[in-house]
């Protein structure tokens, strides 16, 4: 936003979930039925005020789980931009709600064909937009703002070595296959585990701190860490991941390890600033040569992090962005 503001654009932001709905998901509390209702009425009374924008992006859709009507009327009107980070076409054609996928299978689909621009975070996403009829793709990777995200500069050199995973509540279930390579390495070696995902628990044997996830403090909880991970299964919503857990990490120059699936491995070089483990074994071996080498953990850091300052900043994505927003507008 305070690039947009020096640039001399004025920015509305308009959330369909509020502040409220995200505090109760990630103390996993039930939002409501009503809350949410009233998310959908707020929406739809936004929609009488597009008129006054040059410009309107929409972030995956405008109403989730219904009819992309509203999009259809705003692309015969007024035209829209479109954005995705996650494979949410998948919460249709691969709904584990019958009348979902019966109903609107090629909901987000229509929704990338009517927009004037689909601006996509990987290449799986590319692809399912050009299969939808979109005629206009961007692919802007995830960014971190490296203004914000400080270089760990005094990396561990106790017996102690911290693993660390930050996530939301959702996806908390992927640590779950994780838990007995932790307790094997907790077995031969002093390790401590850092779970930043809320009031969540994992059940590993050795030390364990689990803190909530907060925006203003996921850097000072990413710089407790000498090692981040990222485990995905091999399924259709991962590989359209655009692997953020990753590039916090190496923008905080921390050595990673993940499962090779989708933008996972672009974003790891292995054996340069991490490590790519698909079985027990693999994650083992890989987690344990950076628990043993302190200096390994070094180098693979600080080439984790001159890769993101050179391909995934807030800075450098702005700069692309504004040219493609600029186009636009002249040609209106």
């Amino acid at each position: 936003m305070p690039l947009w503001e020096k640039m001399g654009y004025s920015v509305s932001v308009h959330s369909f979930f509020t502040e409220q709905y995200l505090n109760n998901i990630y103390s996993h509390q039930s939002p409501g039925y009503w809350h949410v209702m009233k998310c959908y009425f707020r929406r739809f009374f936004l929609l009488f005020t597009v008129h006054k924008y040059d410009l309107i992006i929409i972030e995956k859709e405008i109403f989730p789980y219904l009819p992309a009507i509203a999009e259809w009327m705003l692309a015969h009107s007024k035209g829209y931009w479109v954005d995705y980070d996650d494979a949410v076409f998948h919460n249709y054609d691969l709904s584990n709600n019958r009348m979902v996928r019966l109903l609107m299978p090629k909901k987000i689909d229509q929704v990338m064909k009517l927009a004037s621009k689909v601006v996509v975070g990987n290449e799986y996403l590319k692809n399912r937009a050009i299969m939808a009829g979109a005629l206009n793709v961007a692919v802007f990777p995830t960014v971190v703002n490296t203004n914000r995200y400080k270089e760990k500069i005094c990396h561990t050199t106790s017996k102690s070595v911290t693993i660390g995973w930050i996530g939301s509540p959702s996806t908390l279930k992927y640590l779950e296959p994780m838990v007995p390579v932790l307790n094997w390495l907790h077995q031969h070696h002093p390790i401590k585990f850092l779970l930043v995902n809320g009031k969540s628990k994992i059940k590993f044997e050795g030390k364990l701190e689990s803190i909530p996830w907060t925006e203003e403090g996921e850097v000072d909880a990413i710089l407790k860490m000498d090692i981040g991970i990222m485990p995905l299964p091999d399924s259709p919503w991962e590989n359209g991941k655009c692997a953020y857990k990753l590039i916090q990490y190496m923008g905080c120059g921390l050595p990673v390890v993940a499962s090779p699936i989708g933008m996972n491995n672009e974003v790891v070089n292995h054996g340069e600033n991490g490590f790519l483990a698909c079985t027990s074994e693999e994650w083992i071996s890989a987690l344990e040569k950076l628990i043993l080498d302190p200096q390994l953990r070094k180098e693979f850091g600080k080439k984790g992090r001159d890769k993101i300052l050179r391909e995934y900043t807030l800075q450098g994505n702005f700069m692309r962005y504004i040219k493609l927003v600029e186009t636009e507008l002249g040609d209106k």
